[in-house]
């Protein structure tokens, strides 16, 4: 019999099959197992791993195919002849770095920065309010597969097999143009779109190419860390807009903070994270401005595809200049980890945002992005995008209703839908103490510190609705007022 160690901890999402197939050829390729050595019976691993004993011989089967076993008949299965190496964990003397003082040698330390923190197993609680998680209910797994399969076609593979070093998928360019984009009132040229490995890839790109140490960059407060975190790597003087129900406030004093800055960062649609909407007249205000002070607009419609009636177009939409650059990205309706977003730009700039793109990884996984077009194209996406929105409304309105009722001592930031809520704690509760309290009761809460000021911590915290089941709402936000009560006996 095998001994159990050989078989590694199996990975979250990993199925059970591929999990003994993975741990069975480290266990070979590591001379663990011997060539010529007998394979035990598929039913007594079987029974030892506590799987099925088809999981076994298939897993079997797939290492005989690819020669890492050999099936001899009525005798059963033996390693195969293969090329072994040495154990892969370090030697006590390898060179490990430790020694260095790696604070003289790197020039920032992004790891010390302020992020948003989201813990691993967030699917381990009863209550998850995290944000921008994939709700595996609503991912049409069915779909995915038959366009993943399309995309393996050979005239498919030819295409995204190649290596293309400035290309992105055409297909997925031009659905983009059709059919996502007019939807929030853009209409743009294929030379006018590039796809990203997600929203936050293009906003990276677009400070490294318009920014020099030293340039002003506004933006929100509260607002996306890491924005703030990547215009800080690229040492911008950035200048913090303060926000109010009607998004960034633009009146005599903040209109000043403008003067000399080369960016303004905006989340018009759903600010982020208070999910406020930028009224219109200081849409129409920020375009003039840009035109006066010769400033770009980036305008991060994080929250684009799950819109609702009420939620207004673009900003983009009504920029007569071309001054407003447009990131979008399909994470929201797909998954975070499939890593598809895309910059809406004039021409002269998506060019140098090609060529820089080049210069980090030439283009966007191709493989993804014939998969993703080819379910824009097959009319999957929009039906994905409608459930969305619908199961989105229903929550947003769920939590909202719970919130007033069973929270009326927390400030509730006024919005118009989208996937989260964001809270103001009462003068007597700090929010870690709150998080800490409801963690407890199976509640996962998301702290607001990231996205405010230092001496605004503890007082904000956010509610991310994308991944908890509707009918779970109202019990977990009954236990947060539960964890209130407890933070104030205690």
């Amino acid at each position: 019999m095998l001994d159990n160690t050989l078989f590694h901890p199996r990975s979250p999402g990993t199925p059970l099959q591929a999990w003994i197939r993975q741990s069975l050829v480290n266990a070979i390729v590591d001379g663990k197992l011997h060539h010529g050595q007998r394979m035990p019976a598929t039913r007594h691993l079987a029974k030892s791993l506590g799987v099925g004993r088809n999981t076994v011989t298939a897993a079997y089967e797939e290492l005989v195919s690819q020669g890492f076993l050999e099936s001899r008949e009525r005798m059963g299965f033996f390693v195969g002849a293969v090329d072994q190496a040495r154990g892969v964990e370090a030697e006590p003397n390898a060179a490990s770095g430790q020694g260095i003082a790696w604070r003289k040698h790197l020039k920032f330390m992004p790891s010390e920065m302020r992020h948003i923190e989201k813990p691993w197993d967030w699917q381990q609680y009863r209550y998850p309010f995290v944000y921008g998680q994939v709700d595996r209910n609503l991912f049409p797994i069915d779909q995915w597969r038959a366009c993943s399969r399309d995309a393996l076609g050979r005239s498919a593979i030819d295409w995204w097999a190649s290596d293309r070093a400035l290309d992105d998928d055409p297909l997925l360019v031009e659905q983009l143009c059709r059919h996502v984009l007019p939807q929030r009132g853009i209409y743009a040229r294929r030379d006018e779109v590039m796809v990203t490995l997600g929203s936050q890839h293009g906003i990276y790109l677009l400070a490294r190419l318009l920014l020099h140490p030293g340039d002003g960059v506004a933006v929100e407060d509260p607002g996306y860390p890491d924005a703030q975190n990547i215009f800080a790597a690229h040492r911008a003087d950035v200048r913090h807009m303060p926000v109010d129900d009607d998004g960034m406030i633009l009146n005599e004093q903040t209109e000043a903070m403008l003067k000399g800055a080369g960016l303004v960062f905006v989340t018009p649609a759903h600010h982020c994270p208070t999910m406020v909407t930028l009224s219109d007249d200081r849409r129409a205000r920020l375009l003039d401005l840009a035109d006066r002070d010769d400033f770009l607009i980036l305008e991060d419609d994080y929250e684009g595809e799950i819109r609702n009636d009420k939620t207004p177009p673009a900003l983009k939409s009504i920029d007569q200049a071309g001054r407003v650059v447009y990131i979008g990205t399909m994470s929201k309706v797909l998954a975070p980890g499939v890593r598809i977003g895309y910059v809406v730009a004039p021409a002269p700039l998506v060019a140098e945002l090609r060529a820089l793109r080049r210069l980090m990884h030439r283009s966007a996984p191709l493989n993804n992005q014939r998969t993703a077009a080819i379910l824009l194209a097959n009319g999957h996406y929009e039906g994905m995008v409608r459930g969305l929105r619908e199961a989105l409304s229903q929550r947003w309105q769920e939590a909202v209703a719970a919130a007033r009722r069973d929270l009326p001592d927390f400030r509730l930031s006024p919005s118009i839908g989208g996937s989260s809520l964001w809270l103001e704690c009462p003068a007597d509760i700090h929010a870690d103490d709150l998080i800490e309290a409801a963690g407890k009761r199976g509640v996962l809460v998301e702290r607001g510190d990231p996205f405010v000021a230092p001496d605004l911590a503890g007082r904000f915290f956010r509610l991310g609705l994308s991944a908890i089941d509707v009918h779970l709402i109202a019990p977990g936000i009954a236990e947060i007022a539960a964890a209130a009560r407890d933070v104030r006996r205690h």
